[in-house]
């Protein structure tokens, strides 16, 4: 076990943690020290999970759930060799998780793309990933065998030496021209639209936050595809909203409300100008709604060396 630990901090460059996962009581972190092993194999013994993970997470990439053929196909060269940069854990039996030290920083959606190659967990977002520790049993009680034992997670390889050098994505095609607002322009010097960011739109939650950006997005004339990368893009929390089909759902029902309130208003807007002004009736329509929502292809080869 000291040999791991010692391994696994070569790996991190010694900038990292690890972690006790209890079924009930949650997680807590623990410092990567050798006289910590004591206290992390009597808490792995009375059922709770010990976990990893880089304290500088944008230059490690975590591919996880993954079967042995897919390790091979993406990690090793053609004559056998582990590409640069890896760290392979084999988490439960014939089941792995791939650890790749980037020589560049990555960011979220840059990881997101890569895990999609890689064919990772679709439902394990790239955020604030913990990794399974190598050395201590894999509490999870469907592995559990009927002697009452668990699998040992193994060290499988590990490259502390190298650097996986992960190629930049190709530039995104700029949005096209927006589209007029659909309120009138404000009268007096022309308003030249700046660039805008989810930041902007700040909200007491994530999903106020969401909906009022994509409000601003949609009157700008960006689309529903080039509305959904943006929130992907720029929303780093999906705790609501684990998994690609929660999130899909989230975000049509997201850009469906926006779309709604948008025409409803350009129509309430004709119907005066079309009827006048009247003295006995009037009629509001809000753009701040709350939205609380709780709610195999050929693998291509990941190369980079």
């Amino acid at each position: 076990m000291k040999t791991i630990l010692i391994k696994l901090n070569r790996f991190f460059q010694g900038q990292w943690r690890l972690a006790v996962l209890h079924p009930e009581k949650g997680l807590w972190t623990v410092a990567p020290l050798l006289d910590a092993i004591p206290y992390l194999k009597a808490q792995n013994a009375h059922g709770c999970h010990i976990l990893m993970q880089p304290v500088e997470s944008s230059r490690y990439l975590l591919a996880d759930d993954l079967p042995w053929t897919t390790v091979c196909f993406h990690h090793r060269s053609l004559d056998g060799a582990w590409k640069p940069g890896r760290m392979v854990v084999e988490t439960s039996p014939g089941n792995f998780q791939v650890w790749i030290h980037s020589l560049r920083p990555l960011s979220l959606t840059e990881k997101s793309f890569w895990l999609k190659k890689l064919r990772s967990d679709p439902a394990a977002h790239p955020h604030n990933r913990w990794g399974r520790c190598p050395g201590f049993r894999n509490r999870k009680e469907k592995y559990r065998t009927p002697q009452g034992q668990y699998p040992l997670a193994g060290l499988i390889w590990i490259d502390w030496m190298r650097r996986a050098d992960i190629p930049p994505l190709p530039p995104e095609k700029p949005p096209p021209a927006p589209e007029p607002l659909s309120h009138p322009s404000p009268r007096g010097a022309v308003c030249h639209p700046k660039a805008i960011s989810r930041r902007d739109y700040r909200r007491p939650n994530e999903s106020q936050t969401d909906f009022a950006y994509t409000l601003a997005l949609a009157r700008r004339g960006y689309s529903d595809q080039q509305i959904r990368k943006r929130l992907l893009a720029e929303r780093t929390c999906w705790e609501n909203h684990r998994g690609e089909r929660k999130r899909n759902l989230y975000l049509d029902r997201t850009i469906r409300r926006a779309r709604e309130i948008i025409e409803t208003t350009r129509n309430s807007g004709r119907f005066s100008a079309a009827i006048g002004p009247s003295d006995s009736s009037s009629t509001g329509f809000s753009t701040e709604t709350l939205l609380d929502s709780q709610n195999k292809v050929k693998p291509t080869p990941f190369s980079p060396e």
